[in-house]
């Protein structure tokens, strides 16, 4: 199988940038496919025996569209069509269209090239009408110099940058729906991710954790080296909610949580190299995520924190969830966390919290 690959903004940025991203793109490619690749300004073209090669493209971060093509030299373009048109039914259909595309140096345009295939497909195939507005079958034609392809579908493609261009992040990923969410889209904008599972057993428990790793299982069909890291979370929430019973501070439990999470994904993060971390959180969704929160959270951290949900509204998110394919797995039922507090703070004071983390033992 032969496959035209197009990509849209990688081919906007400088020359020296824009063959390092697509250098990326044909490497991300290469993970999940047997394959071979060659390329040309603005395309590239896989090469493939694997029977779920359009699957996986579709999951490629860079690929905006692609399509499965047939060759032929320009010499012999007029006889192949018909035997193409043949191939995919066109017989079946009652319009039609052909759409030329033209990249080189010949003695035609690419109308007159599509008017005259679109004649021989006429001879061909008598009932046919054409209709360039709402044809129900489109043959299209790409020539570049001497080669032609020839297809009659356009796949989308997930979009966005090659995964890895713009480094790494830390993901706070529980599993629900929101953090996979946030976690696809910086995917999707060049980001690798390191995702991180805080296992709050017992006020959680497994039913939590394999929920979290069905839903990484997803993601991991856009980044074959997406792996979820644990860390044990349950023994500090259990010495916090003691410490905070004492001083009368439960509805602080969230934020003390939370705060734990991102310093510990910030060393990670140094570990790894990786720029910063993202999260789920989206401005008032819950008691943790207000506005006097979330200044509180980013306190405890030092890197940036990246929000793309923070405008979104859960019905939003839940669509996008169910675009990705993360919505079925992240409402698996699962036991939920018991430590939050009945009336969680909304307006945490920054001074409270860090006088009682002076009592906490060192993270």
């Amino acid at each position: 199988m032969l496959f035209l690959v197009r990509y849209s903004e990688i081919f906007l940025k400088s020359e020296s940038i824009r063959r390092r991203w697509e250098n990326r793109l044909i490497r991300n490619i290469r993970k999940v496919l047997d394959c071979k690749i060659r390329r040309e300004r603005g395309r590239i073209w896989v090469i493939t025996d694997d029977n779920r090669a359009k699957d996986k493209l579709k999951k490629i971060f860079g690929i905006v569209s692609f399509s499965e093509c047939h060759h032929c030299k320009l010499d012999e373009l007029n006889k192949f069509i018909i035997d193409f048109c043949k191939g995919i039914g066109i017989e079946n259909a009652r319009t039609f269209a052909v759409r030329v595309k033209r990249v080189g140096t010949h003695d035609f345009t690419s109308q007159q090239k599509a008017a005259e295939l679109g004649a021989i497909i006429l001879r061909n195939f008598p009932h046919l009408k054409v209709d360039l507005d709402n044809p129900e079958m489109i043959v299209y034609v790409e020539i570049r110099d001497e080669d032609c392809y020839v297809f009659n579908e356009i796949v989308k493609g997930v979009g966005g940058i090659p995964l890895g261009v713009e480094g790494k992040l830390v993901s706070l990923f529980s599993g629900g729906i929101d953090s996979p969410v946030a976690t696809w889209l910086m995917m999707k904008r060049g980001c690798e991710i390191i995702p991180v599972y805080f296992d709050c057993s017992p006020f959680t428990d497994e039913s939590t954790l394999n929920r979290a790793k069905a839903v990484a299982d997803v993601l991991k069909e856009y980044d074959p080296d997406f792996e979820l890291r644990i860390i044990e979370h349950g023994e500090f929430l259990r010495k916090l909610k003691k410490i905070l019973r004492e001083k009368m501070l439960e509805s602080y439990t969230c934020i003390f949580c939370k705060r734990r999470m991102y310093k510990i994904a910030e060393m990670i993060a140094r570990d790894e190299d990786a720029k910063g971390i993202v999260t789920g959180e989206s401005l008032g969704q819950v008691a943790s995520q207000t506005l006097d929160n979330l200044m509180v959270l980013n306190e405890a951290c030092k890197l940036p924190v990246y929000r793309p949900l923070i405008g979104f509204d859960k019905v939003e998110v839940e669509e996008l969830a169910k675009k990705i394919g993360t919505y079925e797995c992240s409402i698996m039922p699962a036991k939920e966390c018991t430590a939050v507090p009945k009336r969680p703070t909304t307006k945490a004071k920054l001074e409270k919290v860090l006088e009682v983390e002076r009592v906490l033992e060192p993270i």
